[in-house]
């Protein structure tokens, strides 16, 4: 899985965190959570807030 996968990051994070808000996740929290996810295997370096924004907002809508 890498940055680019978005849809795939939130419903995993959505599986492994079902009682978080993802509106209450701060960014560090996320880019952690999302590296710490099984298949995960992208740089770290390759994140950045606009690609966390659009996580947290997939998440959001996984959350609906």
């Amino acid at each position: 899985m890498k940055w680019t996968d978005i849809t795939q990051i939130a419903e995993d994070l959505h599986d492994k965190y079902p009682d978080i808000d993802p509106l209450t996740v701060r960014f560090t929290d996320l880019f952690n959570w999302v590296c710490a996810l099984d298949g995960f295997d992208d740089d770290h370096q390759r994140s950045g807030e606009k690609i966390l924004e659009a996580i947290q907002a997939a998440w959001i809508e996984e959350a609906k």
